[in-house]
């Protein structure tokens, strides 16, 4: 299903500095022309390693508009953090949702999706399909 209104993408990682070269990869090979609004949500407010509820809860709603806002994250803790504000009912815009998807893959193939038009399910099952992704 395609949809005018783009997917807005959140990337939450640990590190500010994974975060944004995961973010600035998935843009750049998502092609030319315009792209889903991604954010990249790492690391803690002083920079430090870590996850932050208010990194991510402005991540999200910087890059919602109105389709929904897929997250993807890179290790335990962030699930936990992003679960629990999607728990909270209120933090992250509606229609948000944590995607069970490889990082680095799962955000280029989220990505390319969303700015192709795909809706939420669609930009997910991409997502969800690069853990098949064979390298060797």
């Amino acid at each position: 299903m395609s949809t005018e209104t783009p997917v807005g993408i959140v990337l939450v990682s640990h590190s500010r500095a994974v975060a944004e070269a995961v973010a600035e990869l998935a843009v750049g090979l998502a092609g030319g022309g315009t792209t889903a609004p991604v954010a990249a949500a790492g690391g803690t407010p002083d920079g430090g390693l870590g996850t932050s509820s208010e990194l991510i809860a402005g991540a999200a709603a910087g890059v919602d508009r109105g389709a929904g806002v897929a997250v993807l994250v890179d290790l335990g803790s962030a699930v936990l953090t992003v679960k629990s504000l999607l728990a909270e009912g209120d933090e992250l815009p509606e229609g948000a949702r944590l995607l069970d998807a490889p990082f680095v893959e799962g955000a280029v193939a989220a990505v390319v999706s969303a700015s192709a038009g795909a809706d939420l399910d669609a930009v997910e099952a991409a997502a969800v399909e690069a853990y098949s992704y064979r390298k060797v």
